[in-house]
């Protein structure tokens, strides 16, 4: 059974030293660090999983990010990622877990969409996530377009076509 505690209370450099292992030293050179580039986690929505030794087990980082439509309009989305959990501890639950605690701490009066790239069948199966109403978005980066996943309760919201990029107000 995962303990899930705040992000926020774990060190930093733990939570680096994780992120490398789970995605390896190179990983700032995707383009989701591209998307939400400039901006700082957001600590509501952003957990760490301790396994039964109270050891880092996994974290989940969630970022204000925006998508501008062809008028310049930034409409705003949370990034929901990178889900990272270290090699050893995976299959273990500890993914699915931080998914849940970070989804259930949105303020269900307002919530706003939230994207990811990842698989979609098991994002889309557990949480509802679909590249239905991403196919006219681009990124600031390479990406595989059925991978750009969004989970908005009302999607007719969404832009058809848009930019994704960090969220600066």
């Amino acid at each position: 059974m995962a303990n899930i505690i705040p992000l926020a209370d774990v060190d930093p450099a733990l939570i680096e030293a994780l992120l490398d292992r789970a995605f390896e030293p190179d990983r700032h050179k995707r383009t989701a660090y591209k998307v939400r580039e400039g901006t700082e986690w957001l600590p509501g929505l952003s957990f760490a999983a301790l396994d039964e030794h109270d050891m880092l087990a996994g974290t989940i980082q969630c970022w204000p990010v925006a998508l501008t439509d062809a008028a310049g309009r930034k409409h705003p989305l949370v990034m929901v990622g990178p889900v990272a959990v270290l090699p050893e501890q995976q299959g273990r639950g500890f993914g699915k877990a931080l998914m849940t605690a970070s989804l259930a701490a949105l303020d269900p009066r307002a919530p706003l969409p939230q994207v990811m790239i990842g698989d979609p069948d098991y994002y889309g199966r557990f949480w509802g996530f679909t590249n239905e109403a991403t196919g006219g978005w681009d990124l600031p980066g390479p990406f595989e377009r059925h991978r750009l996943l969004v989970r908005c309760d009302n999607p007719a919201v969404l832009p058809a076509e848009g930019t994704l990029g960090p969220w600066k107000g």
